[in-house]
């Protein structure tokens, strides 16, 4: 098995040399990285250059940035991994095998969320308890899937926000994924930022939104991914 880990940045210059840097025993072990700008106006792009096998541009989105690392990666398992997140030191011998099982094409890890806050460690634990049992996994706990799998699918949709849990849906429909005890680590300055029940709130409406079918161009403004629009 081949993995090629996929990275999606956009202006991370504070945090991508230390994501990239614990990315190297993988390398070393023959994982390929893969970071694709969105367009940095900072740093990012040349702080990542020496430490991933590729870097390429290309529209901002991080469905869309996922779609153009995985079409350039050579491996047979894609994992997605936010800038942000941090992987086991075995992710690549976990994934292997939790996806030599009869049936099994995709997966996602457990989550722990950084911070000082009490609230985000009962906040993914919820995560992981919603995944488990719905099957739905979401981008902050780095899903992998097998290559002829997700291009049988065509990639992820090109959506502004819910991309993950719209991926999710469709690979649900062709098998139930790994769920992994393993843990991945996740920053959690978007909660402390913004407050952490302020932040939990807003995307309990955003996800509810969702599924009553509202743009997700519009969810993504209220996110605050995309910028609003003028005029």
């Amino acid at each position: 098995m081949m993995l090629s880990v996929v990275v999606p940045v956009l202006d991370e210059e504070a945090g991508i040399v230390a994501t990239l840097d614990r990315l190297a025993p993988l390398r070393a072990r023959g994982a390929e990285v893969i970071v694709v700008d969105g367009g940095s106006r900072d740093t990012t792009a040349t702080r990542a250059a020496p430490r991933a096998d590729r870097l390429i541009a290309a529209p901002r989105g991080r469905a869309l940035q996922m779609n153009a690392g995985a079409a350039a990666a050579r491996g047979d398992v894609l994992l997605f991994l936010h800038a942000d997140t941090r992987l086991p030191d075995d992710a690549d011998r976990l994934i292997a095998t939790a996806l030599d099982r009869p049936g099994r094409v995709w997966g996602r890890f457990d989550v722990i969320i950084s911070g000082s806050h009490p609230l985000l460690a009962v906040i993914a634990t919820m995560m992981n308890l919603r995944s488990r049992l719905t099957g739905i996994a979401t981008g902050d706990q780095a899903i992998f899937v097998r290559r002829d799998a997700f291009e049988r699918l065509g990639g992820f949709p090109p959506i502004a926000l819910m991309e993950d849990v719209a991926m999710s849906r469709a690979l649900k429909r062709v098998a139930r994924p790994a769920c992994l005890r393993a843990r991945v680590i996740t920053s959690g300055r978007r909660w402390e930022t913004h407050g952490v029940l302020r932040t939990v709130l807003l995307m309990w409406r955003l996800r509810l939104a969702y599924w009553l079918g509202a743009p997700p161009a519009r969810l993504a403004r209220a996110y605050g991914r995309e910028p609003a629009r003028r005029g």
